[in-house]
């Protein structure tokens, strides 16, 4: 016997199921492939993309577009 609990079995997936799994599996390896591949910017701003967050930050002010 061993020591470790015994997981349930699961039920297997549905071909679409498996199919969603692969393709957000090749999204994944896309984007970190691009992002691997963009180039350095410089004297952009810090933190996270503004035009994807809807704020720009400048020496403390913020504005919005």
């Amino acid at each position: 016997m061993s020591d470790q609990p015994s997981v349930p079995d699961r039920k297997p997936l549905p071909p679409a199921a498996q199919r969603a799994l692969a393709e957000a599996e090749a999204r994944r390896q896309a984007a970190a492939a691009h992002a691997e591949a963009a180039p350095k910017e410089l004297q952009g701003p810090k933190g996270p993309e503004p035009t994807r967050y809807g704020d720009w930050e400048r020496k403390g002010i913020a504005s919005d577009f």
